[in-house]
């Protein structure tokens, strides 16, 4: 097995490798003049099953064109098997047409992905689980909720907590975390003016007195989190605060969640965090690495991935 870090997110792919023990393909991924991308895979893959990390964030386009463009190289020096490894996959919003003449870029990523040669993909917390019949190449859905739910027994100890989906979609999402906590849940019932733009219209549950905990899967503007705390609080909670898998946070989120009432918003290091994410005080990663890292042992050795979550 070897494993390929592109540029996204070096760290992640570093904390996988030590976990796993096995050193980081010597590649080399980076631009020509024209800012196209170019990447040498700088050791023998003949053979080899080969992991390839890489997130789609910001930028998006570079990183999906280096992902690309490393598959490809790996393809041509005649890897046996090429896994797409995508804690944060990119486009996932656009998953159907949400209007006349709009794309399914979601669709669109995953032929690319599977044109240029991968073999599987393995990713966590999808956008929309319809996803995983976008590609007609095997996709290992992993879920965030092992490393949530661990914290929060540490963190909320004693404490009488309700979950939160932030919107009708997110129920499943929120009860796969409520039901081993033995938790209450409730539902932030969400009118979307337009996109990145949300009023909360109506809480569906009692939080008042209770340690609300908001789940979701991405957090990118920030403004439904941000709302939905503040009808949390006016409803009576005693605490808000959010747990979300992808902390995309573009534009001004983190300073909107730094003057929100939420008191901590913990995210995977799914995306690699910026200088904002780490000197904000009520924003927190924690690593998906040891989690990651079992499901691509498991790949490799042609053993159950799904079991990994009998447990919860």
């Amino acid at each position: 097995m070897k494993i390929l870090a592109c540029n996204s997110n070096l760290p992640l792919a570093e904390a996988i490798s030590e976990h796993l023990d096995i050193p980081l393909t010597k590649a080399s991924i980076r631009r020509f003049s024209d800012m196209e991308v170019f990447a040498e895979i700088q050791e023998n893959v003949r053979g080899e099953d080969v992991f390839v990390i890489q997130s789609t964030s910001f930028p998006a386009n570079d990183h999906l064109m280096e992902l690309l463009v490393s598959i490809d190289a790996l393809k041509r020096g005649s890897a046996r098997r090429i896994t797409a490894v995508m804690p944060y996959f990119g486009y996932a919003r656009q998953d159907r047409k949400s209007g006349p003449r709009t794309p399914i870029s979601a669709k669109l990523v995953a032929n690319l992905i599977t044109v240029a040669g991968a073999d599987r993909v393995l990713t966590i917390d999808l956008h929309a689980g319809q996803i995983q019949g976008f590609f007609d190449i095997p996709l290992d859905n992993l879920y965030g909720a092992p490393v949530f739910i661990k914290d929060i027994r540490e963190r909320f100890d004693g404490s009488q907590l309700m979950v939160i989906s932030p919107d009708v979609g997110g129920v499943v999402r929120a009860r796969a975390i409520a039901k081993p906590l033995s938790a209450d849940l409730a539902i932030i019932d969400k009118r979307r003016e337009r996109a990145g733009v949300s009023e909360v219209m109506h809480i569906i549950g009692d939080v008042k007195g209770r340690d609300c905990l908001m789940i979701d899967d991405i957090v990118d503007s920030a403004g439904t989190l941000c709302n939905a705390a503040v009808a949390l609080v006016e409803k009576g909670a005693k605490s808000v605060s959010a747990y979300v898998t992808h902390g995309v946070l573009s534009g001004g989120a983190v300073a909107r969640v730094a003057a929100s009432p939420i008191k901590a918003m913990i995210t995977t290091d799914s995306i690699q965090a910026t200088e904002a994410v780490r000197k904000a005080s009520n924003l927190e990663q924690l690593s998906i690495a040891p989690l990651m890292a079992e499901a691509i042992r498991r790949i490799s050795e042609e053993s159950s991935v799904s079991s990994l979550f009998n447990e919860l």
